[in-house]
């Protein structure tokens, strides 16, 4: 009998691609998580969170046109969600917006 684990859909919200390969990377061993999208702006993200669904959201916060904080106020998100950023200055209003965690680049 095999035990099938569901799948954690997620999206990578970077506006360096290095950084969104490095999240790739850390995820790749992890059988549980499917990638199912990629953000290079806030924008698009917005609109990929908007259709794509994600039940996980690796999110940068600052990034050009709208930042991660933004992003989260559009779509109304409040779950799911992984900070991913170089700034410690909105660790509080992240977990204000229930985010799961809070990673400071660089992270290993």
């Amino acid at each position: 009998m095999s035990t099938n684990q569901p799948t954690l859909r997620a999206l990578i919200v970077d506006d360096e691609s290095l950084a969104r390969g490095l999240i790739r990377e850390y995820l790749a061993p992890h059988s549980g998580i499917s990638i199912v999208g990629e953000s290079a702006n806030g924008m698009q993200a917005v609109q990929d969170i908007t259709t794509l669904v994600p039940d996980l959201i690796f999110l940068d916060i600052q990034m050009p046109k709208l930042n991660g904080l933004e992003v989260l106020e559009l779509t109304g998100r409040r779950a799911g969600v992984i900070f991913t950023t170089a700034d410690d200055q909105h660790a509080l209003k992240a977990f204000d917006l229930h985010a799961v965690d809070y990673l400071l680049k660089p992270f290993s």
